[in-house]
């Protein structure tokens, strides 16, 4: 799925995701920002790294986000994941995550967004929902901000669905917390409301 149903569009929602989490330092201030702009998300979280941190997982649910399936290990070779790997490495992040919050995920997000033809079945068989984005800020290997920011927010609409990363970039700066305040102002300005995937498909 590329964009959020006709009918949440029509409610002016967009879904704000993130990856790559949970991350002890960058997780909670992200979930403050969302806070303290009455917004909801969903993080796409790393089975191994949910299980490393159960706490946080359970606190981004307590606060009314959504915790969806970014594969177990975030493999660097993801793409030439066989089908046998495939189910066990998604599976594996499902009963991860359901074991934390009592809930498996309803959506998937493959690693770096890699896709191959093995794919479909192993999260058909799984009961999972595709889902990719319509606008990406590349906040893990940008350096400025203002064009993450502007990436995330030239000509957004309702329906959209947007990427970010809720952990540092490889040179240790969570341009997230830096950006995300401004996003968030300039989606409200816009009449736009921020909500979980769950929320959206109702």
């Amino acid at each position: 799925m590329l964009r959020l149903p006709d009918a949440a569009a029509s409610r002016n929602e967009i879904a704000l995701t993130f990856d790559d989490g949970p991350d002890p330092d960058v997780t909670p201030k992200v979930l403050d920002i969302l806070d303290s702009h009455h917004a909801k998300a969903s993080f796409f979280v790393i089975g191994d790294k949910a299980a490393a941190h159960p706490e946080l997982v359970r606190e981004i649910v307590r606060r009314g986000h959504s915790i969806e399936n970014h594969s177990r290990g975030h493999s660097n070779v993801y793409g030439f994941f066989a089908w046998t790997a495939l189910r066990k490495d998604i599976g594996a992040a499902q009963d991860i995550i359901a074991g934390i919050t009592g809930r498996p995920p309803v959506f998937f997000r493959s690693p770096m967004g890699i896709r191959n033809p093995m794919l479909d079945p192993v999260i058909a068989h799984l009961g999972l929902r595709y889902i990719t984005w319509t606008r990406r800020g590349f906040d893990t290997v940008a350096g400025d901000p203002a064009a993450v920011l502007k990436r995330l927010t030239h000509n957004l609409s309702a329906g959209d669905i947007l990427l970010l990363h809720d952990r540092r970039s490889r040179a240790r700066r969570a341009i997230v917390l830096e950006v995300l305040p401004a996003l968030l102002d300039k989606i409200a300005a816009a009449g736009l409301k921020p909500v979980s995937l769950p929320s959206a498909m109702r």
